[in-house]
């Protein structure tokens, strides 16, 4: 009886560059590399924390 994982799909849709570095590794880390690159991730506390930290840079789909 396996669980259905819960994801989060989450697209760059403003550049990082000018940004505060912690916040250009933030979005390498969450793995989108490229303007309106997505990413389907496991919906997890630090992946949450992750995409709070870049709202502004970023749009969970």
């Amino acid at each position: 009886m396996t669980e259905a994982k819960k994801t989060l799909k989450v697209k760059l849709v403003k550049s990082p560059i000018g940004c505060k570095q912690s916040h250009r590794e933030t979005v390498r880390g969450l793995g989108l590399r490229r303007m309106n690159s997505e990413r389907v991730l496991e919906d997890t506390p630090a992946v949450r924390g992750m995409i709070n930290k870049i709202a502004y840079l970023v749009q969970v789909l």
